[in-house]
């Protein structure tokens, strides 16, 4: 994909070393250049801080893009602020924004410590200096950070329900550091992200990355005073560390998580319950309609509910009863949801042998059991 080049702010104050200037500015360009690779490919990248720039790096791709525009690279990157902190290390902060009709559309604006090391300079996320008073934890393969020490009743469910999704999912045991902060607006500023439109009046998310079997996980949900978190957004979390994102396809995601983590505060039973209510007052429903639209059937509810989650939730109960989990991973990676989800049901059909023509009357009977 191609970038656009990078542009100085007019304000920039840069080092007096044109030389430094240079090796600076080139080492940004180098890491913006490469961002589209595998981020473990990112020669910019200081190899022993990858994960969490990893996590970092994936708010970068494609940030260009503008869908609303039409335009791949409508947002423009500028380096708004450069500051040396040591004689080894400097914070660069670059944004992103695209200009329409006299109009600024903002986009992003990130943080990047530059490292020198070896007569070059390397990119990292600030995420060490940012938490280098937090207090530290570690629990066999489990490294934990948070502001205040960690009381073991309010962190041990949360830690159990990661190790029960982690037996269904057979995941590998590998290093896991969490670092917990106090929302989601402090997991991306201690990361690096000082705004994303994305993210915008959102107060609750997790950042993540797998790299050299380090799992990095800057947590915005779990706050460790409070001891509550989501299971519906955990399971994501931990399902999307073994299945390669690009495959899965999401009303099955969402299906797996509805039946293991529930949804918007409401369990699963209870998320049946409103559905088996939905599908009393709609005799006769075109469920596989309904399936394809993803109809909300909780209206009147502050948070959807979708048909075509529950009806996943319930096939992969289904599934993982007859024939295991394994089919389920199996249903899980039919690729990204299409217009007619004709992947998904080619794939239902190959694995349950429940094609599109028995749809309805497969729905009926699974929502009739017990």
């Amino acid at each position: 994909m191609a970038q656009n080049p990078l542009s100085l702010s007019k304000n920039l104050r840069l080092p007096k070393d044109t030389i430094l200037q240079t090796t600076i500015i080139n080492t940004i360009n180098r890491f913006l250049n490469e961002k589209e690779k595998a981020n473990a490919m990112n020669s910019a990248v200081l190899r022993e801080n990858l994960p969490a720039t990893s996590a970092l790096l994936d708010e970068f791709k494609k940030i260009e893009r503008s869908e609303k525009f039409k335009d791949s690279l409508f947002y423009k990157c500028q380096l708004i602020s450069l500051t040396e902190l040591d004689s080894l290390n400097f914070l660069a902060q670059v944004s992103y924004s695209g200009l329409y009709e006299n109009t600024i559309y903002p986009r992003a604006v990130f943080k990047l410590l530059l490292t020198k090391k070896d007569n070059n300079y390397y990119v990292s996320s600030p995420i060490k200096g940012n938490t280098s008073d937090w207090k530290k934890t570690k629990s066999g393969n489990k490294t934990v950070y948070s502001h205040s020490s960690l009381d073991p009743g309010k962190t041990k469910n949360y830690f159990k329900t990661i190790e029960t999704f982690d037996k269904k999912l057979n995941s590998p045991v590998k290093e896991e550091t969490f670092f917990f902060c106090t929302n989601f607006v402090e997991a991306q500023q201690v990361l690096g992200i000082d705004y994303k439109s994305d993210f915008n009046g959102r107060n609750t998310g997790v950042l993540s990355a797998n790299e050299d079997n380090h799992f990095l996980h800057v947590d915005g949900y779990f706050i460790p005073e409070k001891g509550s978190f989501d299971p519906h957004d955990l399971w994501h979390s931990r399902l999307h560390q073994v299945l390669p994102v690009e495959k899965i396809n999401r009303p099955v995601d969402e299906g797996t998580a509805y039946l293991y983590g529930g949804s918007w505060g409401f369990s699963w039973e209870e998320i049946l319950e409103k559905f088996k209510v939905f599908a009393k007052n709609n005799p006769g429903a075109n469920w596989l309609e309904l399936y394809n639209e993803s109809k909300n059937f909780d209206e009147k509810a502050k948070y959807p509910l979708n048909v075509d989650f529950v009806i996943n939730a319930l096939i992969v109960r289904k599934i993982e009863k007859e024939k295991g989990f394994p089919v389920v991973l199996n249903l899980l990676t039919c690729g990204p949801k299409e217009k007619g989800n004709a992947n998904y049901f080619l794939a239902l059909e190959k694995l349950s042998g429940i094609t599109k023509d028995r749809f309805n009357d497969l729905v009926n009977n699974l929502i009739a059991e017990k």
